[in-house]
This record gives C-alpha cells, sequence and structure tokens, in this order.
C-alpha cells in the first residue's frame, strides 16, 4: 500500500502575487502566451489585470475567451483550434473552475493529440505525456482547479458531465491572488466557498483518505468555515483566508478524491446548468447525515473545525449532528437555496440523474456504498 501526492511545481500566495507571472515565464523562456479565459472576465476588466503586465514586458498573446459555465466537448475543441492557430508554447488559465478545466482539456489534448475526441479522456485517462504547460489564475476561491489533477466537461449531446483524472494536467504555476478575486460577486463567493468546504469535507471521509490529506483537510475547513462568511460580504481580508483555504482543501482531494455529494452535484449541472458550488451545498448536508455511522470519529473532528464547542465531550452522535447542523448553518447563512426544486430540479428526471450519479467518477469514494434507489431518495428528500 502506498500513498501519492502530485502538486503544482510552484505556487504563490498572497495578495499582487500575480506580478510574478513574467518572471515565470521568462524563467522557462516561453515564447507566446495562450489565454483561456471567459468573455465577462474580460469585459469586466479582470484579464486586464494580467495582460497589462505581459504588455509592459513586451509579452505576446492571444486571447480565447469561449469558456463557459460547465465548460463543454464543443468549446474545448474551438479552444485547441484557436491554440494550434495561435503558435503559443504556454497557457494562461484566467477565472474560475470552468476556464481553468477547458484550458486542461486544451493542453492536455495539444500533447496527446489522441484523445481529440475529448470523451476518451474520461476517467483516468492513459495520456503520456504531459500537457501544454499551464499558468493558473483562479478568480474564485473554491473550485481549487489549479491545484488538481481533475478538470470536468459536459457532453452536451449525452446531457452528462464526465470527470476526468490525469496527473499530466496539473498547472505548472499557479498565482493565488486574492486581489483577482475581489470582483466576485456574492453570490459567486457563497457557491465557491460551498464548494471549497465540500471538497474539504468529502476529501476528509473518503475511503482513500489518509494521514497527509486529513491533515489538510481538517486546516481548509478550519480556514473556510472562520472565513466564508467575512469573504461573501467582501472583506479584503476574509477573501485572502478563502483563497488559502480553498487551495488547501484542493491539495489534499486532488490526491484522495472525493464522494458522492460531487456525484450528485455533477448531474445538476449538465441537466439544469445548476452552478457546481450550489449544488453541492444543497446536497451536502444531506449526504453527511446519509454518511455519518460509517466515519467512526471524524464528525467529531469536522464539528471542532467548523467552530463547534465542547465537542471532545459529546457523544459520538451529539458530535456528527452538530458537524452537520454547523454546515447547514453556513450554507444558509451565505445565501444558499435550501432545495433542489429552488434551482429547477424536476422530480420526473430523478431516476435518470440517479443513474448518472451513480456511474460518476466521485461517487465510488464514498464512505457509505450508495445504490440507484437509495440516490432517488436522497434526491427526493432535497426537492422541497
Amino acid at each position: 500500500m502506498y500513498n501519492r501526492m502530485i502538486l503544482n511545481q510552484t505556487s504563490y500566495f498572497g495578495a499582487g502575487c500575480i506580478e510574478k507571472i513574467t518572471e515565470e515565464a521568462q524563467k522557462s523562456a516561453f515564447q507566446k502566451a495562450f489565454i483561456v479565459t471567459d468573455r465577462p472576465l474580460v469585459e469586466h476588466g479582470i484579464v486586464a489585470k494580467v495582460t497589462a503586465l505581459l504588455d509592459a514586458e513586451s509579452v505576446p498573446y492571444d486571447i480565447f475567451d469561449g469558456s463557459v459555465p460547465n465548460p463543454t466537448i464543443a468549446v474545448v475543441k474551438s479552444g485547441l483550434a484557436a491554440f494550434h492557430e495561435s503558435g503559443a508554447d504556454y497557457i494562461i488559465a484566467i477565472g474560475g473552475g470552468s476556464p481553468i478545466d477547458t484550458a486542461k482539456a486544451i493542453g492536455i489534448i495539444a500533447t496527446n493529440p489522441s484523445f481529440a475526441d475529448v470523451r476518451s479522456l474520461e476517467g483516468v485517462a492513459n495520456t503520456t505525456e504531459p500537457c501544454v504547460p499551464i499558468f493558473a489564475v483562479p478568480t474564485t476561491s473554491g473550485t481549487a482547479a489549479e491545484v488538481t489533477i481533475n478538470y470536468v466537461i459536459t457532453d452536451e449531446e449525452q446531457q452528462r458531465k464526465f470527470v476526468c483524472v490525469d496527473p499530466n494536467d496539473i498547472p505548472l504555476v499557479a498565482f493565488v491572488d486574492s486581489d483577482m478575486m475581489m470582483s466576485m460577486p456574492k453570490s459567486l463567493c457563497a457557491a465557491t466557498g460551498m464548494d471549497a468546504l465540500t471538497h474539504a469535507i468529502e476529501g476528509y471521509i473518503t475511503n482513500a483518505a489518509w494521514e497527509m490529506t486529513d491533515m489538510l483537510h481538517i486546516k481548509a475547513i478550519e480556514i473556510i468555515a472562520g472565513s466564508l462568511r467575512d469573504s461573501v460580504n467582501e472583506d479584503p481580508a476574509g477573501r485572502e483566508k478563502m483563497a488559502l483555504g480553498q487551495y488547501i482543501a484542493g491539495m489534499g482531494f486532488s490526491n484522495v478524491g472525493l464522494g458522492l455529494v460531487h456525484g450528485m452535484a455533477h448531474p445538476l449541472g449538465a441537466w439544469y446548468d445548476t452552478p457546481h458550488g450550489v449544488a453541492n451545498a444543497i446536497i451536502l448536508p444531506t449526504v453527511m447525515a446519509y454518511n455519518a455511522a460509517h466515519t467512526g470519529d471524524k464528525y467529531r473532528d469536522i464539528a471542532r473545525a467548523m467552530g463547534v464547542p465542547n465537542t471532545e465531550t459529546m457523544p459520538i452522535e451529539e458530535a456528527r449532528k452538530a458537524a452537520i447542523d454547523a454546515v447547514s448553518q453556513l450554507s444558509k447563512d451565505v445565501g444558499i437555496p435550501a432545495t433542489l426544486s429552488e434551482v429547477g430540479v424536476k422530480e420526473q428526471d430523478i431516476e435518470a440523474l440517479s443513474k448518472d450519479a451513480l456511474a460518476d467518477v466521485c461517487t465510488g469514494g464514498n464512505p457509505r456504498p450508495a445504490n440507484t434507489t437509495e440516490i432517488q431518495e436522497l434526491y427526493r428528500s432535497l426537492l422541497y
């Protein structure tokens, strides 16, 4: 039995660290950047914070702003064609999880062209070459896509999302700069923050968890629980702490996997375009309750990290309930919807959603095995 940790070659943290981007490019003797982002980030001047640095050093670049929430196979193919046309030798991904995921897919196919259909990247793909070097610049504090070996693509034709797990796709350098995150609207800040909390909790209780990732996930829960409310209220210190907390969670779960919350959330993005963090936040307390008896003493640790007092003297059942209640309260405090019907989920779709959830690569890591009947019951319990 052995464990593995894969992380970025280099990561920078703190407000203003994006200023190191040209230095890193020069260090690797890169010649031209291909920027992957989305149109709103261009229109709101966020991308300009990076391009101004490139312009000051006369670094050439092209911009592909075609990424969309829940990026699709078509988007990846369009971006790949633009990358080849640009003649660039590295990628700068600017945005939340969607642009960074798009960049990973472009980068991995560019060096492993036999996967150009995109669908063949699902699961653990046996790519042989590292992707085009990626500099990741997150603008949200939740997905941790800048430090993970995972990315998610939507297959519009089959109305499903699929997870790709590939050590060859991890960004070379991450710039976790809270200044790049200050423009997040409160709703996006809340959703991505709850996504980060889900990463930390699922990573802590997943089947593959071990001592090093446990250490990371508990610290991430502590930081997120203590800073998400302030971050949503646009406090700069809160946003900087959340930037760190979500990255620490990513360091852990990227290397051990997740669980049923993500398995159930992914189909909602494919079917209804539900924001991923919102889907996770709605589902998380209910699946925590479903898993509780299969988690040993870990919910006591989660409750303590969430700020619940006197956890050491609580009976385990009380500590488990306290952890679930603390997560529910945080979700409520930052304005996440309480039910799936509020985000458009329809009861007639639940059977198909449940089949997709059971097949999702994340579900296999859940501490309690699930079947389609149980997943249907969980979805139905969250409808209203």
